[in-house]
């Protein structure tokens, strides 16, 4: 029942993205200003009278996206339902796998090229269609007197800031969290915010160019004295848009990988003065370009309290397991009710060492499995990790029971859609360091699966590279898979680097590995658990309601303070005036939505819990396998050789459609992708029936 609407829901998606893209190629247009001008005169005759030309861009500019988003939840919630089918193999699966791999840009595949190309094609469209139409008019500035050269330099500026704007408006998409359009094409939170670095950067060289150009005007007349202080009544407040691009500016540069890694804080509080920067774009560009931007701002802001209402209250830990290899598990507390995938990431707040830095973590556990804990696996490699594992470490239970109220904030599990991994006849896990703690998730889905008389995938091999042999015990929570002999489709093959050590066995390897220690820190429910998002049919509702409040506060203050003539749509109001209108309508509508999730949220906690038990987790000893445990190896002094694993593994696949995840340093992904490339080239260029498919899949790398 559920194929024909989902079918007609992402029909649906197609035609409004498509009507979407249409009117940004359009814009630059005669055609399209001739129109436009056609349909704000009757805008200001017709229905649309309270809300005036505002509203008609809000319809035509901004409504589109959160259309997308909202048929977009819909869509996911009847996808979720939909039982998992084997993938089909595909002519343009191709354009999944890596096609470039680079250590400057990383792993585009081909979808990426493709939107990236399309992208820059539309903004060298956008450009020249407004260059040539002003060269053409050459429309002389009243204040000025300018030569031909620096009127075209003067022009050339301005259509900067208008890529400027194009970039702006994609820039806060690819950051959404629980309102994530990425989600429709597959795409999680962390592997998108490359593109919101690509958008900002590009947002800023042309915001650069733009506020440069135009300062190069203004000094060869000598007139910046007397144009940089200027607000005014209607058009462009050049002082507005002089701080915006510092604003932006100051954020780009505190977001250098330089100054992001080394001094994260500077980089966390200077990102909020981005709401100075949109306010200052506001009131520099005017209310009819900020439509075309508003969308990304518009899901964001309802984003950001959704995930702030999220995290309030908090849960707190249940115990912690303490590995030699400088790690944690933290278990927590959890609503049986909560679904989620495996590969999710939930984010972690920890108010005993900050209040205000949030970091996210692979989820090990499986919701399947474990009905009501979460568990996350941490190295402690950053400063904030350290701090957490030195505040745990060699704790005993007596010293912990006064940690007993160890409170947690967490956002998510935010994660992928379906379980796509489980349609692959076979799958290839690449891991390195804690790069592993995804495939925990999976691993436990696909015992959970197969218990269900689901068969696929019939094979699959973990290969997992480490620096050390003390760092094998991050394997203890599927031990009790390696070591079970039913689950002999399961193979694991352990790469430690850096030492050497002749004739050991795995088995031998585990034995000698010190042993995990774990604290409890609260054994019975004294708080809330984590309940996660709210369902996706109810965030379309939510995203509706807030669309439909703010044009309701629109055209209230469009009717009572701005008073439209019916008789003409030139704006007679001081644009400032329109824009603090429009600021004030969205902060009520923010308002608004803010009380009704609240409410709702109240509602959802305060229903019953069904009772809570956690259970013990036994550890499992090598010596207790008795079969099946020669399958396994271990190399030492020597790094994985993915061209002879990955023609094994096809070997023994013959003819399978393979998933390869990878997860681990970039410098691994970069060489399995490479690999995957190859011999997807290779046996597609084979003319045999049975051939391998590979279909690679870079996994979030969280720490």
């Amino acid at each position: 029942m559920t194929k024909i609407p989902s079918f007609l829901l992402k029909l649906l998606l197609v035609l409004i993205f498509a009507g979407w893209v249409s009117l940004w190629l359009l814009k630059p247009t005669q055609l399209w200003t001739k129109t436009w001008k056609i349909a704000e005169a009757k805008a200001s005759t017709s229905f649309l009278t309270q809300t005036g030309p505002t509203g008609l861009n809000f319809a035509v500019y901004t409504f589109p996206v959160i259309a997308i988003a909202i048929v977009g939840f819909m869509y996911l919630e009847l996808k979720q339902k939909e039982p998992t089918s084997r993938k089909g193999r595909s002519s343009l699966s191709v354009l999944s796998n890596p096609l470039v791999v680079s250590r400057y840009i990383g792993m585009l595949s081909g979808f990426e090229i493709l939107a990236v190309s399309l992208f820059v094609i539309f903004l060298a469209w956008t450009f020249y269609s407004r260059i040539s139409s002003d060269f053409k008019k050459m429309i002389p500035i009243k204040s000025f007197a300018l030569h031909v050269w620096q009127y075209r330099i003067f022009r050339v500026a301005t259509r900067c800031g208008l890529l400027a704007e194009a970039c702006l408006a994609l820039l806060l998409l690819p950051i959404l969290r629980g309102m994530s359009i990425f989600r429709l094409i597959g795409i999680q939170f962390e592997a998108s915010v490359r593109y919101h670095i690509w958008l900002g950067t590009a947002m800023i060289l042309f915001a650069t160019l733009h506020g440069g150009g135009t300062f190069l005007i203004w000094g060869m007349k000598h007139r910046i004295g007397d144009e940089m202080w200027k607000w005014q009544k209607v058009g462009r407040i050049y002082l507005a848009g002089e701080i915006s691009l510092v604003t932006g500016l100051v954020i780009w540069i505190t977001s250098l990988p330089q100054i992001r890694r080394k001094r994260f804080e500077i980089f966390y509080y200077t990102h909020h003065l981005y709401i100075v920067f949109i306010l200052f774009f506001l009131l520099h560009a005017g209310d009819r370009h900020f439509y075309m931007v508003f969308p990304g701002i518009f899901l964001f802001c309802l984003d950001k309290i959704l995930r702030i209402i999220q995290s309030r209250p908090e849960t707190y830990i249940l115990s912690a397991r303490i590995f030699p290899s400088k790690a944690i598990e933290l278990t927590l507390p959890k609503d049986p009710r909560l679904k989620y995938t495996p590969t999710s990431v939930i984010y972690v707040k920890i108010p005993n060492i900050s209040n205000f830095q949030w970091h996210p973590f692979s989820i090990t556990s499986s919701s399947k499995v474990d009905k009501d804990t979460i568990s996350i696996l941490i190295k402690a490699e950053g400063r904030w990790t350290r701090t957490l594992y030195n505040m745990l470490h060699s704790k005993t239970d007596a010293e912990a029971d006064g940690m007993r109220f160890f409170h947690v904030a967490t956002e998510g599990p935010y994660g992928p859609s379906s379980m796509d991994f489980l349609r692959y006849d076979s799958l290839l896990l690449v891991a390195g360091g804690i790069g592993v703690t995804p495939f925990f998730s999976i691993l436990q889905e696909i015992a959970s699966a197969r218990s269900n008389k689901n068969v696929l995938p019939v094979k699959v091999q973990l290969v997992y590279t480490i620096k050390d042999s003390q760092s094998i015990c991050l394997l203890d929570p599927v031990l009790p898979q390696v070591f079970d002999e039913e689950q002999s489709y399961l193979q694991l093959k352990v790469f430690v680097t850096r030492e050497h050590q002749a004739n050991k066995s795995l088995r031998e390897v585990l034995d000698e590995v010190s042993k995990i220690q774990t604290i409890h820190l609260a054994n019975k429910r004294s708080g809330y658990a984590v309940y996660g998002l709210e369902n996706l049919r109810w965030m379309a509702v939510l995203l509706l309601l807030a669309s439909i409040i703010f044009l309701a506060f629109l055209s209230i203050f469009n009717h009572i303070i701005i008073r439209p003539n019916k008789k003409s749509s030139e704006q007679k109001t001081a644009s400032s005036i329109v824009d603090v209108l429009l600021i004030c309508s969205f902060a009520l509508a923010l308002i608004s939505s803010t009380l009704v999730a609240t409410l709702w949220r109240w509602k959802r906690l305060s229903e019953e819990i069904p009772p809570f038990s956690e259970t013990e987790r036994k550890p499992m000893k090598p010596t207790e396998a008795n079969k099946g445990f020669d399958q396994h190896e271990i190399h030492f002094g020597a790094r994985p050789n993915f061209k002879d694993i990955f023609s094994q593994f096809a070997n023994e696949s013959k003819g399978s459609n393979i998933g390869v995840f990878v997860c681990g340093p970039e410098t691994m992904k970069e060489s399995a992708a490479t690999t995957c490339h190859q011999y997807s080239q290779t046996f597609q260029s084979r003319g045999q029936e049975q051939k391998p498919s590979f279909s690679f899949h870079p996994l979030n790398f969280t720490l």
